[in-house]
Order: structure tokens, then sequence, then C-alpha cells
């Protein structure tokens, strides 16, 4: 995304007087602290989970291989933990990571984000973060059917909806990880100075929608990150017992530091220890921290690993994957 610097910069120029305006423009809203959906039994979730499966089958729009995936043992599991998918990927980027958990004795539910996992693959573009939300909180009520402890793991865009989760839904999320959380571009996609702006003029659709070199729309990434700009401030006391967050060093599309950063908001709020993992950089892998069939063994070492991180393994056996 270099090319979204000089695309702001040119902006600005035209806006002259009105760039403080940019500025001033309010972003994402507080988020109130939402209901648990406890309530729902096993039952009702599994119906819940098998309506939205249904409709994906059913819709020649979306894709066979990036259906909406439920896991299930066939009884509430002591524990479930729901994978949110990553911007313009679907649920099968969780295959891997989703058997793990599932071995492991997890009920497992992976919904598809709205527009993604279609046959038009730009349809992402027109996501809003009001349907994300909402498709956030609707899955995170089917998995707390699904299991006594609950737990959220996100990837990049996916990871803004699972911190939010973890901040909102007080009462249900007790385990969060965070792979590759896009809090905020990476500087040399974008500098600090020019995140306000494109989020106030992208994300709300003031100026007309550009596609970067990567396929990203940047209305769409800006949903995201105002949706991350709204995560409460002072993070909330809730009854989180773990955090952790994985990020690769070769990741030229998240902000390193936002990563970190907001995550250790969350944990702090709770007294918790935030377990941070650095991939190795001799690894090769990028911002897609899944993206690990080519690694073999060393692939499966870090599908456990993730695990590991997620159930609250200390941070010294975390550290470094042999």
């Amino acid at each position: 995304m270099p090319e979204i610097i000089a695309l702001v910069v040119g902006v600005l120029a035209l806006l002259g007087a009105s760039v403080a305006g940019l500025y001033l423009w309010p972003l994402g809203r507080p988020h109130p602290v939402g209901a648990s959906g406890r309530h729902r039994d096993f039952a009702d979730a599994v119906r819940a989970a098998e309506t939205v499966t249904s409709a994906d089958a059913d819709d020649p729009r979306v894709r066979p291989e990036s259906r909406s995936r439920l896991l299930s043992h066939g009884r509430r599991a002591d524990r479930a933990v729901l994978l949110l998918h990553g911007y313009t990927l679907a649920p099968e980027q969780y295959d891997e990571l989703a058997r793990e958990f599932f071995d492991r004795g997890y009920n497992v539910w992976i919904p598809r984000a709205p527009r993604h996992g279609t046959v038009d693959r730009g349809a992402h573009h027109r996501v809003g973060a009001a349907e994300l939300t909402a498709y956030a909180d609707d899955a995170l009520r089917v998995v707390a059917g699904l299991g006594d402890e609950v737990g959220v793991v996100g990837i990049s865009g996916g990871a803004v909806l699972a911190a939010r989760l973890a901040q909102v839904h007080c009462d249900v999320v007790r385990h969060l990880l965070l792979l590759s959380p896009f809090f905020g571009p990476h500087p040399r996609q974008a500098p600090a100075f020019a995140v306000r702006p494109l989020i106030v003029l992208y994300g709300r659709r003031l100026l007309a929608d550009r596609v970067t070199s990567r396929g990203y729309s940047l209305s769409a990434v800006t949903q995201y990150l105002t949706i991350a700009r709204g995560l409460p401030r002072p993070a909330r006391r809730t009854g989180l017992a773990s955090a952790a967050v994985a990020i690769s060093p070769l990741d030229a599309v998240v902000d390193p530091t936002a990563a970190v950063s907001v995550a250790r908001r969350i944990a702090d709020a709770n007294a918790i220890e935030l377990r941070v993992y650095l991939l190795p950089e001799a690894l090769g892998v990028g911002h897609n921290t899944l993206d690990l069939a080519a690694l073999g063994a060393r692939g499966d070492e870090l599908r456990r690993r993730y695990v590991a991180l997620y159930e609250g393994e200390s941070a010294q056996a975390a550290a470094t994957l042999p």
C-alpha cells in the first residue's frame, strides 16, 4: 500500500482548510456492554449454526470451500472456541487450526464474514462496520451455547472483531488470541498522520473507493479500523483469563506496535499477563500467520503453539519455536 501515502497527501492538499475537520470528525462510537447469549443451550446453538451453514450451502454466490463450518462433538463441550477469519479470506483459512482445537475436545464455530468467500471476489469491498460487528455478535451467541468455557481467536481484521468481543461481551470471553491484529496499518504503508483521514474519507465513503496492489479496498479496511478506534478506552475489566498476540516480523500489513499495545491494554485491565509471540523470521511467514501448509512439521508445531498461547501457556514456554 505505499501508493496510499501519495494518495492521502494529494487529498489533503486538495482539501486545504478542510483538513482540520478530518481530525475532528468523530470515529468509532463507544461499544455498550452486550448481552452474553449464555441463555442459549447446546441444541439452540447447533440449530443457529446449521441455519447459517445451510444458507451458505444454498447460496450459489458462496464458494463451496468458503462456507461456514461447525465442528461439533455432538454435545455441549467443556470448551468451545470461535474462529474469526481475516479480511478478503474465508473460513477455510482456519481449517488446520480448527482441527487442532477439535482434536483437543473443543467444539469449534467458524462463520463466514459478510460479503466474503463469494464468487464475486470484489464483494468484500462493500462490507460495513455495522454488519461486521453484528456478524461477530451473532457468532459469539452461537459459540456461547457450544461449551462451558468460551474463547475467541481472530486473525487480521478478524482479530479486531475478536478484541471487541472480549471487551463488549464481558461475561463470555475467557480466552483471546490475536493473530496479526490489524489495529493499524504498517507505517511503511500509511504513516500515522494519514490514518485518521483515511478512516474519515474512505470509511465514511466520502471519496470513491480505491483498491491497493494487494487487492485491499480502502473503504473496507477502514471499516475494521473504525471498529478498532471504537474499542473502549480505558480498556474494560472483564472475565478474561488469558490473552496472547502472535505476529510476524515479516508482516508488512499491520502496525506491530499497535498490535501489541492494544492487546496489552486489554490484558492490563484484567490484571493478566499478555503473551506475545514473535514468529521466527526464518519461517518466511508474512501477514497471514495461518499460511502454514508449506511448513510441514514446523507448521504443525506452530499450530500447537497457537493453541498453547490461547490456553494461557507461560510466556517463557511459548517464546520460541523448536
